[in-house]
């Protein structure tokens, strides 16, 4: 078996570098201090709140629900969960004439006195909905529902 010595004579000119036990100090990060320097208004005069907000205009709920009549009209939350509890995905396993039957039966359940039948399942229709049928839905022209018929 060789050493390093008997590898390396002690007349020859290589030098093997040793391997020190050093300490590692720690990877300290000193904080920076920055000041807040106030930046130059954009030429548009609008501030960074105003540009970050998203835009609205072209957006909007493709169902227009008509006015209600109703005095202390309000869908209560756990109707909201009926509808969500078996909602249309939009798959190709799922049947949509299943879906809007099982709709239909759950909404016309619902009387509200001055509240016509029709308000309720647009009102509602949008919760019925999730993964590519919400997609779908969203992709609809702004205001182009106006009826139960129209959906």
């Amino acid at each position: 078996m060789r050493t390093r010595n008997s590898h390396f004579p002690n007349n020859s000119p290589v030098t093997i570098p040793r391997r020190r036990n050093r300490r590692r100090a720690p990877n300290v990060v000193e904080p920076e201090l920055r000041t807040i320097v106030e930046v130059a208004p954009m030429a548009d005069n609008r501030t960074m709140e105003e540009l970050l907000q998203a835009p609205t205009e072209g957006y909007g709920e493709a169902i227009v629900i008509p006015e209600i009549n109703a005095d202390h009209f309000e869908i209560k939350t756990n109707l909201l969960q009926l509808v969500q509890a078996s909602p249309f995905h939009g798959f190709e396993r799922d049947n949509p004439h299943t879906h809007i039957n099982n709709f239909k039966r759950i909404t016309s359940t619902l009387k509200f006195r001055g509240v016509p039948n029709d308000v309720i399942k647009l009102m509602m229709f949008p919760y019925s909905l999730e993964g590519a049928a919400r997609i779908w839905y969203d992709k609809e022209p702004p205001n182009s529902i106006l009826t139960w018929d129209d959906s």
